[in-house]
């Protein structure tokens, strides 16, 4: 991973994610490694990579390897079976894997002080812990958006029901919004918009409901208290008369 470092990168995604004194990725540091390099590694190697492995990497001072941690646990849930062996075409001399599914969420959520970015999150969150509550209990994640100990796990608590929206299942991300929707951080106004708008592309009228709707303890409706982010978020695929009346308060 070290081998693919690209100097002349860094100082461009460090600006990108905000890693200047008081932003929200203030310290880290980076490699100048491009998500698609990043990606291309872990399809080489993510068969023989174990736990004690992704514990070094996710311990790791540079984002880009947490990232190769976080995209290889997710081909290992992806292709676990029950027993911890994987599902391949052909068993590489030394595979080393031996996770379930079970053992790739509860390593997740043991390292979450170390998924730290928006990238981290979102490419992370939904195809390994989305998954796998897709016919479970999703308790774990109204606790995230609620009390999450970082904006990232509350990011995590509302992303992760990404999975959930492509199944059509919208009554999750439309209660976790709820428990985020004044949020303080922008990061979050973002996240939640982009998951509404996401239930919206499933049905529009139940996302124009939840907006009209008043929002708990409120006689006004959730559309004219939430932050304007998030709002535009919500609504960029809507037609542009009811975006401006959305947007005007005349909805």
């Amino acid at each position: 991973m070290i081998s693919r470092a690209d100097p002349s990168q860094v100082a461009g995604l460090s600006r990108f994610f905000k890693t200047g004194p008081g932003q929200y990725g203030e310290g880290d540091k980076f490699l100048g490694i491009k998500v698609p390099v990043t990606r291309e590694v872990v399809k080489n190697c993510w068969r023989t990579v174990g736990q004690a492995q992704l514990e070094e990497c996710i311990a790791s001072e540079y984002h880009e390897v947490r990232l190769a941690a976080l995209l290889t646990l997710v081909e290992i849930f992806r292709h676990a079976r029950p027993d911890g062996s994987t599902e391949r075409k052909s068993t590489p001399a030394k595979a080393t894997t031996a996770m379930t599914k079970e053992d790739c969420v509860r390593f997740y959520l043991a390292h979450t002080d170390r998924i730290n970015n928006w990238d981290l999150v979102d490419l992370s969150c939904y195809p390994l812990l989305g998954e796998w509550l897709l016919d479970k209990d999703r308790t774990l994640l109204y606790d995230l958006a609620r009390h999450g100990k970082t904006l990232w796990e509350q990011r995590i608590g509302m992303v992760s029901t990404m999975t959930f929206v492509r199944h059509g299942q919208l009554t999750d991300t439309f209660a976790i919004a709820d428990i985020l929707l004044h949020h303080s951080h922008d990061l979050i106004h973002k996240a939640v918009g982009w998951l509404l708008r996401e239930a919206g592309k499933k049905d529009k009228p139940a996302l124009t409901a939840y907006l009209l709707e008043p929002e708990p303890n409120s006689s006004s409706p959730r559309y004219a208290t939430m932050p304007r982010t998030m709002l535009r978020y919500a609504i960029e695929k809507f037609p542009e008369s009811e975006r401006q009346a959305f947007l005007s308060g005349q909805a």
